[in-house]
């Protein structure tokens, strides 16, 4: 990554703009899927949620098994792209001092705001521990300061996690990983009277093959300790499920390596149009043999593990290529709207899980289907989060964080 400190060559003014509008066009898009997604999670995948026992429905594991191979990856990597502006607007402590208000801030307030809520209630109708009221199991369980049942459940005491906000967590450990880079290739810039330039490519067919057969085998060693869902505490703070770590740290140095050598202008419109079609061929034929075969494995050493291992990762790379690509070419129109939805995203990601896991509980046993109640889940929290995020975004304490 010590490349990546080298400065960026000049560009048009009228070309970062059209950058800008596609990547917060792409942004918005993936927003909106995050949401889709965790209204899919109590009626498809067999991954822990806040509520139990609902309708199942196939076709919306698969639909999650699809999401969980790219969103991420690509979320990782779009926020890269605009980190080395940033950090050369601002230095490296203006920066991180940034990074800490915009990303830290939400994480420690999400957690002992919103999360706390979420987990409550899924003791009190899922741990089968007696009731308690919310202000005893906040200072009680959620932060351990009360005794520790002798049959706790777990997964771990106290009951405090970040849910939801790992990606920001994670989003902040890059952030400061990609100082330390830079400070450190400073450092040794200066024992060298030499500086040397590279321009690199763009990638091509060969090096998006190499990328994934790389990804590929480096998550399925991982697998090997810790298959999919399998979420790990870092230094008791930094939440990760390390089943997915190769591709999100891939794509985040990916992503400040797109940005040093202007990857996303220079990438050949041909070769995303390619990996496009084969992502959503992989998609087609997800669908036709189901996220849930036998011939699929989370994880272990052991050949569904391993298949499962080459197909996420090729929908990985050919996904996220191609919807850069897609939205490059032709998702490019920005409007007063969009300027308004790209500004509230990050609000509705952090905003959007209570709103969901609320109306999730509202619909259990009112007799729909598992479709069914994704719908009517998707289509009533979308527009209210991004809603919410517009008006805490106008607080005058929030602005600067949200």
């Amino acid at each position: 990554m010590a490349t990546s400190s080298l400065p960026s060559p000049p560009r048009a003014p009228g070309r970062v703009e059209h950058r800008l509008a596609w990547l917060d066009n792409l942004r918005i898009a993936l927003t909106v899927l995050v949401v889709l997604h965790h209204a899919a999670q109590p009626y498809g995948p067999a991954d822990w949620w806040y509520i139990e026992g609902q309708p199942h429905a196939g076709a919306l594991a698969t639909l999650s098994a699809v999401d969980g191979a790219f969103f991420m990856s690509l979320f990782f990597f779009v926020s890269a792209v605009l980190v080395p502006n940033s950090y050369a607007r601002r230095g490296a402590w203006p920066f991180l001092k940034s990074r800490l208000i915009r990303l830290g801030v939400p994480v420690v307030v999400g957690a002992l705001t919103i999360v706390p809520g979420l987990l409550h209630a899924y003791y009190v109708h899922y741990r089968r521990y007696p009731p308690i009221p919310f202000p005893r199991y906040y200072t009680d369980v959620y932060l351990g300061l009360g005794e520790k049942p002798p049959d706790w459940t777990g997964p771990s005491w106290p009951d405090l996690q970040f849910a939801h906000l790992w990606f920001i967590q994670n989003l902040l450990a890059y952030s400061v990983l990609y100082v330390l880079c830079r400070q450190v290739g400073r450092v040794l810039r200066r024992r060298h009277s030499e500086r040397v330039r590279s321009e690199r490519s763009a990638p091509g067919h060969r090096a998006l093959l190499w990328l994934t057969a790389a990804i590929a085998v480096t998550t399925f060693l991982v697998r090997l300790r810790y298959p999919l869902d399998k979420w790990v505490p870092f230094l008791d703070f930094l939440q990760i499920e390390p089943a997915r770590l190769p591709q999100y740290a891939t794509f985040f140095t990916l992503g400040v390596l797109a940005h040093r050598h202007d990857w996303l202008e220079r990438f050949d419109a041909r070769t995303g149009w390619i990996w496009l079609s084969g992502g959503l061929a992989g998609v087609a034929l997800l669908f036709a043999i189901g996220a849930e075969a036998g011939c699929f494995g989370p994880g272990g050493f052991n050949g569904p593990a391993a298949l499962w291992a080459a197909y996420d990762s090729a929908l990985c790379v050919s996904l996220s290529v191609g919807l850069l690509m897609l939205f490059r070419e032709a998702v490019t129109r920005t409007s007063r709207l969009s300027i308004e939805l790209a500004a509230d995203s990050y609000g509705v990601y952090i905003v959007h899980l209570p709103l969901v896991v609320a109306v999730q509980y509202y619909l259990a046993d009112r007799g729909l289907s598992a479709v069914g109640a994704w719908a009517v889940v998707s289509v009533l929290v979308v527009p209210a989060a991004f809603l919410l995020a517009a008006g805490l975004r106008r607080l005058l304490g929030l602005r600067r964080a949200l």
